[in-house]
């Protein structure tokens, strides 16, 4: 990310418009895994990887005009998407800026607390992103991750073609050094990085007919399939031919469809030696 943008899924028109609905399907539950860390009128918050929006508004709730939020990502679009957001919502506590979610430039120690959502699943290196926040957060304040395990999300009936898809699409991500089930193995970046008391909980939706998230899978290979076809991950007919079928499949009211896990991780930033050294 330093030196490239790595993102996997790209910054395109069709991001910006997935990540835009993101903020609101995805709302309730970044609003219930907030409510439990008890954030305080007046603290001082980062928020990496914040895209066009995510939740800007929902940590401006919780720190009130007392307080600071500060976003930060790395494409400059999505910088000034933010900031038209929390502009037209006169979130005048909020900030956004430009910068590298490895390496922010930031002071240490500068926020009482610390939040990211669906970054590290996007992101090669989800360590040092990891490492980046628990540094800005002072000793004794809160993290917070909300991430991806992509891997279990299925429908039922079973759709071959949707399994042709997603193992293009992971092999895809993995050629970009991108771990689709980052998402499971979030607790042990968190407390290598010297986070203790550590809770995680894990949810998942099912989607039934006419359900806007139904189409989520399809919406992630459409944003990279260029890159998949140029790559060979995956032969123009052959994308065709799956792609069809699964809206065909999507669109029957008998499919059901199961999300991938969501896990959401909060934790308190230690004291002791290894966060000295994750700073």
């Amino acid at each position: 990310m330093t030196e490239t943008d790595s993102y996997l899924l790209g910054r395109a028109d069709a991001e910006v418009e997935r990540l835009t609905r993101q903020i609101v399907t995805l709302g309730s539950d970044s609003e219930a895994q907030l409510d439990r860390i008890g954030i305080k009128h007046g603290e001082k918050v980062v928020d990496l990887g914040c895209g066009p929006g995510g939740v800007l508004h929902l940590l401006a709730e919780r720190v009130g005009r007392s307080g600071h939020v500060l976003g930060i990502d790395r494409g400059r679009h999505f910088v000034e998407l933010a900031r038209r957001f929390v502009g037209e919502r006169g979130l005048t506590q909020v900030d956004v800026r430009e910068g590298d979610a490895y390496d922010t430039g930031l002071p240490r120690a500068l926020f009482d607390g610390g939040h990211m959502r669906l970054l590290l699943v996007n992101v090669p290196e989800p360590e040092r992103a990891v490492r980046e926040l628990v540094a800005l957060v002072r000793p004794g304040g809160w993290v917070a991750s909300f991430e991806a395990d992509y891997l279990p999300c299925c429908c039922d009936p079973p759709l071959p073609a949707l399994d042709r898809l997603m193992d293009a699409y992971a092999t895809y991500a993995r050629a970009q050094n991108i771990d689709l089930a980052v998402g499971r193995r979030i607790h042990r970046l968190f407390r290598a990085a010297g986070v203790t008391d550590i809770a995680v909980d894990a949810i998942v939706h099912v989607f039934p007919s006419g359900h806007e998230r139904r189409w989520f899978q399809k919406r992630l290979i459409d944003n990279v399939r260029e890159r998949m076809l140029e790559a060979g991950f995956i032969t123009r007919e052959d994308l065709a031919r799956d792609m069809a079928a699964l809206e065909a499949h999507l669109a029957r009211p008998d499919v059901q469809v199961t999300s991938n896990v969501f896990f959401r991780l909060t934790g308190r930033v230690g004291h002791g030696p290894v966060a000295a050294r994750a700073h």
